[in-house]
């Protein structure tokens, strides 16, 4: 007859495999990434602070007393009455060192709608995207496909003065939380719009490091 066998358990064994892998979790652990992080060459997304109002100063702004100030390294706007300020906002600038210059503006071009004439689609006569994220400057449409450009609503071009036309503007647009446009500057909405029509042909605009 076959003895019952009960196998001893190795409790030194045992506590070495549990030792290595805590190590090895705790390791895998501390090289992941936190889940706030965020990247910007991966074009991730980051947390934008909202706009700030400040109803009492803006009830006083007129088309000849305000100001905007853009401050690239905070990506944010001020609209300022005087020394107060009636809006702080997120911004989004050009992504590239240089694509929004900086120094001291005007607005010499104010319209609605305003469609990019460089960046936007190609589009079918169905009126179906051929091709997104195109450059009219470079490239050529498919037989039977037109340009459309970018759609650029509460657009506001900016110049060294009133008869400089730069491609350079303000409008609505989406909001990264870091610096991802050609060039223009991109606002919330809803403040894109406050300005426009609180702003006038020649409103300063400065644009700061």
């Amino acid at each position: 007859m076959f003895s019952h066998w009960t196998p001893r358990l190795n409790l030194v064994a045992i506590l070495s495999l549990l030792w290595v892998w805590s190590d090895t979790a705790l390791t895998q652990e501390a090289s992941m990434p936190s889940p706030t992080q965020t990247s910007n060459s991966t074009g991730s997304q980051k947390k934008t602070e909202p706009a700030i109002v400040h109803n009492e100063v803006l009830e006083r702004a007129t088309p000849d007393n305000i100001a905007v100030f853009i401050t690239l390294s905070s990506q944010r706007a001020q609209v300022k009455v005087g020394d107060e300020t009636a809006i702080d906002a997120p911004v989004s600038t050009g992504r590239r060192a240089g694509w929004t210059p900086k120094g001291s503006f005007v607005i010499v071009q104010k319209e609605i709608n305003h469609r990019s004439t460089v960046y936007g689609n190609f589009v079918s006569t169905e009126g179906h995207t051929v091709r997104s994220g195109v450059n009219s400057r470079k490239d050529i449409p498919p037989s039977g496909a037109a340009f459309v450009g970018a759609p650029m609503k509460w657009f506001m071009r900016l110049g060294s003065h009133l008869q400089d036309y730069t491609t350079v503007g303000m409008h609505a647009g989406i909001l990264p939380g870091y610096p991802a446009s050609h060039g223009c500057i991109r606002l919330p909405e809803k403040v894109a719009r406050v300005i426009f029509e609180k702003a006038k042909i020649g409103t300063p605009v400065m644009i700061l490091d």
